[in-house]
């Protein structure tokens, strides 16, 4: 039996690397390639993958967003996600999206074949890496004083959102009808609210308060 995989990532050269890798092996195959949440989504009627292979962190929306819709339609279909994240929030969000498996993008390809052998005999498989994450690695990134959702307005909650999707500032301004360098002062305010510096520590925050939630 040939395992029929649809493969989501943004990065052209590590769909190329690992292409190579998969159809390798002799039972794996890539069926097709997606860059983006919506081209994904788009792919899986006529490609019929029997795995998919996503990124968290997508051009236009979260991976864990895309593995909700697809599973919302395609039941049967065994996500494995691929990503660049290892806080605990991310991992517990994909599982509770419908994820079947969670592989560090440093893991070597032998782990992701591994993921995807594993999940397709019915078990969970997460990298070691995040199997540190789940007993409470990281705990300390949100406390208590972090401030609420509450605190911002109604258009930096709209700039947060697109934010954590992955949009940049041009594709947020052309999505809300504002110039990107107003999208810019209101992310900049939105780091000072909150406390927050980089676009993960956002990420995990939207996605911690709903914003992001399937």
């Amino acid at each position: 039996m040939t395992i029929r995989i649809l493969m989501v990532d943004d990065h052209l050269m590590l769909r190329e690397a690992l292409r190579a890798a998969l159809n390798a092996e002799p039972d794996l195959c890539v069926v097709a390639e997606a860059g983006s949440g919506r081209e994904a989504l788009e792919q899986l009627a006529g490609a019929c993958p029997d795995v998919m292979l996503l990124d968290i962190a997508l051009p236009d929306m979260t991976g864990i967003d895309v593995a909700s819709r697809a599973l919302a339609q395609y039941p049967q279909l065994l996500v494995v996600a691929l990503s660049g994240y290892t806080d605990k929030v991310f991992v517990d969000e994909m599982l509770k999206a419908g994820g079947r498996a969670y592989v560090v993008k440093s893991a070597g390809t032998q782990e992701l074949i591994t993921a995807i052998r594993a999940v397709l005999s019915g078990h969970v498989f997460l990298s070691p890496e995040i199997t540190g994450t789940m007993v409470g690695q990281r705990t300390g990134e949100f406390s208590p004083a972090t401030p609420p959702l509450s605190i911002l307005g109604r258009r930096e909650r709209d700039v947060l959102k697109l934010l954590a999707s992955g949009l940049r500032s041009a594709a947020i301004g052309a999505e809300l009808g504002i110039q990107p360098a107003t999208v810019d002062v209101h992310r900049s305010n939105i780091k000072n609210k909150l406390g927050l510096r980089s676009i993960a520590e956002l990420t995990r925050y939207a996605i911690r308060e709903g914003l992001l939630s399937p």
